[in-house]
């Protein structure tokens, strides 16, 4: 059957694949026909979404990549492959009187610097194949201002600027580079916070979808950009949010 979003043939490494967004792109390329290869620091969850995927040949390997060591033995240890997902991340709620230097830099090393540091080393490595994809996971709040978001949201604004250079610089070998932009997505990254369910709730009505995201529905958007149906697409930031940005 005719499908431009499939992704058999392909081999897809997805960062931060243990739980939510990278959890389900994984799960879901692999639906799509794609090898994956996983990575993240908790064995546990990283083997529960291993036994998720579908088909075979799939590769787990643990990395911590706010580590250069084990960024290098994490590239060392893969085959080329063809579609990269920077999905890695993690977040901090913080009025900007209270943020401290440890906060900046525990946020921008994995946030960051580290998919920085990955796209330059498998780069450097060639393994990258020709009409491969970069995508990385930015958020909304590269656009959006909230109170207490803001060392999160400069990381990802840092994160959304790269990827434009990304998509200049790559377009000749060629190698396309894209971003994503969900807004509140349910994930455990949303209940590490300080906000109760009845917050929740209550913002949750902000959204005109009166909803906030499901982590498949951030997935199908990664997966268009992996897929050859975005073939001419590069460079773009591609904002998934429930119709928030409307308001």
């Amino acid at each position: 059957m005719y499908n431009p979003f499939s992704l058999l043939g392909k081999t897809i490494l997805v960062t931060g694949a243990s739980s939510g967004i990278g959890r389900a792109t994984a799960i879901e390329c692999s639906r799509m026909g794609a090898r994956c290869v996983i990575t993240g620091r908790n064995m546990q969850r990283l083997q529960q979404t291993c036994h998720a995927l579908e088909g075979n040949g799939h590769i787990l390997i643990i990395a911590d990549l706010s580590k250069q060591g084990e960024i290098d033995t994490l590239v060392d240890s893969i085959p080329n492959i063809d579609g990269l997902v920077n999905n890695a991340g993690i977040g901090l709620n913080k009025p900007i009187s209270y943020i401290k230097q440890e906060d900046l830099e525990n946020v921008f090393q994995v946030n960051t610097f580290a998919p920085i540091l990955l796209t330059k080393a498998l780069l450097r490595k060639k393994k990258i194949n020709k009409n491969g994809s970069i995508v990385f996971t930015s958020s909304i709040s590269a656009f959006e201002s909230n109170f207490g978001r803001a060392v999160y949201g400069a990381s990802k604004s840092a994160i959304m600027a790269y990827m434009h250079y990304c998509a200049r610089e790559l377009a000749g070998k060629p190698i396309r580079a894209n971003a994503v932009h969900p807004a509140m997505t349910e994930t455990p990254l949303i209940y590490s916070g300080t906000l109760t369910e009845e917050d929740r709730q209550r913002d949750m009505m902000q959204y005109p979808l009166k909803r906030y995201a499901k982590p498949e529905e951030i997935a199908y958007a990664i997966i268009y950009l992996l897929s050859d149906a975005s073939s001419w697409t590069t460079g773009t930031s591609l904002i998934i949010d429930g119709g928030l940005s409307l308001l």
